[in-house]
Order: C-alpha cells, then sequence, then structure tokens
C-alpha cells in the first residue's frame, strides 16, 4: 500500500536580520528567472552590481522591525499552519520554503524518508504566477526528480475564488468589517511586472490586450494572475455584500522602474487620505501568513503615510495564517484528494512547459 503525505510551499524568509543572512537570502530570491525574468547575464548583473550593494542593508532593518525572538513571523506561522493541519489528519505534513529554510528539498527528504511515495502538494499561494506559485512547484519538482521520480504527486490548483478560501477570508476580517465603518476596504494584492502577464498568456495576445481583458472570458485566466484577483475581490465582496464605493483593488511590492500592476498600493493610500477618506482598512488576499510585506510594508510604511497624508484610522487586517476556518479549508481539500477528487499524475503548472522550451 502506498503511504501518503503533505507538503505545503511559500517563499521564505533569511535566516536572521544579520546583513549577511539577508543578502544570501536576497541573492537566492532575485537570481530566480522566475522573479527577475532577463537573461542570466543581464540578471547577475542587476543583482550583484545594482542591487546586493545597498538592499540587504535596508530590507534587514525592515526585517528587525517584525522579528520575533524566535525567528521570521512568516516561518513561524507557517510552521502554526503545518502543525494545525497535521492535528486533522493522519499523514505527515511537512513544510518547504522556496528561498531560505526550511528548504524544500530538505521536507521532501523528511517525507521521504518516512514512507511517503503519494504526495499532496499544497502551494500556500491562492492566485498563479510565475514569481510565486510556478516557482515554488517547479523548486519541488525538480528536487523530486533528483529524489524520488517516480514519486506520485497531485497538485492543489490556485484556490483564489473557492468558496472554502473566500469563507475562511470573510470570517478573519468580518470583526474588522461589520457594520462597514470604514471609507474605504483596500484589497492589496503583491504586485508583478505587467509583462509577467503577456509571458504567462498562452496565446501571447489576449493579457493586456484590453481595457477589459480580466472579464472577456479566454483561457488565459488560468495563469492569469490579474483575473485571478479580481475574481477573490468579486467573490469576497459580493459574500460581504460591500457596496461598490466601499473597496478598491491595489498592488504592492513593486521592484525598479518598469510598469507593474496599478493602481499602486502606497500611492492610493497618500490619495486617499488627501481625497478626505479618513477610515481605511487594507486586507492583503495573496499572503496565506502576515509576513515583511504585511506587517512591515503595510502595516506600518502604509499606515505611517496615510496617517501624516492626513488620515485618522489605519488597519491592516491580518493575514489567515493558522485561523481554524483556514485550517479547516486546507484539510478538506487535503480529504478530497484522498477521496481522489484532482487527478494529477505529475504536479506541472500550466505555464511550465511552455517557459523552459
Amino acid at each position: 500500500m502506498s503511504k501518503q503525505g503533505v507538503i505545503l510551499l511559500n517563499l521564505g524568509s533569511p535566516d536572521s536580520t544579520e546583513v549577511s543572512d539577508v543578502r544570501r537570502y536576497l541573492r537566492e530570491f532575485l537570481m530566480d528567472g522566475r522573479v527577475l525574468d532577463a537573461p542570466f547575464a543581464i540578471r547577475w548583473f542587476l543583482v550583484n552590481c545594482l542591487i546586493l550593494p545597498t538592499r540587504p542593508r535596508e530590507s534587514a532593518e525592515a526585517y528587525e522591525e517584525i522579528w520575533h525572538e524566535d525567528g521570521s513571523p512568516l516561518v513561524i506561522t507557517s510552521r502554526k499552519q503545518q502543525e494545525a493541519l497535521a492535528t486533522k489528519l493522519d499523514i505527515p505534513v511537512e513544510l518547504g520554503m522556496r528561498y531560505g529554510n526550511p528548504s524544500t528539498p530538505d521536507a521532501l527528504k523528511r517525507l521521504l524518508d518516512q514512507g511517503v511515495d503519494d504526495l499532496f502538494i499544497i502551494p500556500m499561494y491562492p492566485h498563479y504566477a510565475m514569481s510565486s506559485y510556478e516557482t515554488a512547484v517547479v523548486a519541488l519538482m525538480d528536487a523530486v526528480s533528483e529524489q524520488k521520480p517516480d514519486i506520485k504527486t497531485t497538485l492543489l490548483p490556485p484556490f483564489y475564488q473557492d468558496p472554502g478560501y473566500i469563507d475562511a477570508m470573510i470570517a478573519r476580517a468580518q470583526p474588522s468589517i461589520q457594520g462597514h465603518d470604514f471609507d474605504k476596504l483596500v484589497f492589496s494584492f503583491h504586485g508583478i511586472p505587467q509583462r509577467h502577464l503577456v509571458k504567462g498568456d498562452p496565446s501571447h495576445n489576449h493579457c493586456l490586450s484590453t481595457h477589459d481583458c480580466c472579464n472577456t472570458c479566454h483561457p488565459a485566466h488560468a495563469t492569469c494572475y490579474r483575473h485571478q484577483c479580481a475574481m477573490t475581490v468579486e467573490k469576497f465582496v459580493a459574500a460581504a455584500n460591500l457596496p461598490k464605493d466601499k473597496y478598491m483593488i491595489t498592488f504592492q511590492s513593486r521592484l525598479g522602474r518598469e510598469p507593474w500592476l496599478q493602481p499602486y498600493t502606497d500611492k492610493t493610500l497618500e490619495q486617499l487620505a488627501k481625497e478626505g477618506q479618513k477610515k481605511v482598512k487594507v486586507i492583503c488576499p495573496a499572503f496565506t501568513a502576515d509576513c515583511l510585506e504585511t506587517l512591515e510594508e503595510i502595516a506600518m510604511q502604509g499606515r505611517d503615510s496615510f496617517l501624516k497624508s492626513g488620515g485618522e484610522d489605519f488597519e491592516q487586517i491580518p493575514c489567515l495564517n493558522e485561523s481554524p476556518a483556514f485550517i479547516d479549508f486546507l484539510s478538506v481539500k487535503v480529504q478530497a484528494w484522498r477521496d481522489g477528487a484532482y487527478e494529477s499524475p505529475k504536479a506541472t503548472p500550466p505555464a511550465y512547459v511552455e517557459r523552459k522550451s
């Protein structure tokens, strides 16, 4: 009989706030061709000559603002998610980070050492993007090829509009949004370069080709990050019964000068305050665990810029983290896999084969 196991995949964090550890982490992260998708020589120059000389110290200072006594908030919370899910199952659950520790290859090895030969893969990303969901899965499958090519793998698809995920977000946000006592609820998603949308579009002629491409049915939506973000918001506001004037979508964490998905969160928060919208709440649906981008970029930097621009009341709604509704959602997905609901002989992201060629 086969032995089943589950692996949770997330982004990762530096091992500490020491500049050397942050530099090592950033090098691994930024040298990933699915994050900075320039040719290797250009990517190497950008990372090693323009970014790493100054960015690690700045990032280390940001990490110090949120670091816990026992480590990275993202890793700590991800461990809690792993432990909470494991208590609901009778099979092994491991955690692998795309960059840093605990590493994806090490997590796979721990499962193999326990005899697992049937693996359910849960990328902790609700939406598909080459720089998050795809690179995490590709890294795992590379490790599978090296350690046990014949293992059976099944991949959980992006769950951006799954009712269980939406319900978990509603439950998490309810204490903050009930009564609609705010001027604007900002849905802040992690940004990506606009060119990533076009690159991930199998047809190469739909994404960003018209102003309404995300609302025009097309096969590209299977790997279109912006469309999937919009669908998450659509399902959330319908379930929460939010009027259109109460919410908006923005994108954060841009890098460099090229166009990224817009509107930008930081500029939007300043503009909302200047327009007299005094009470703002921000929710970050692309993150299933609080991390640097939510705890420092939004809850600290975002708050400061909003208040300095004239705002009065700001709240970053916590991510799903280890909330009971989210852990229940994950356990339901695992049980569906065990009941044969998913068919995936090999867990390959839909854009991977084309991009690799």
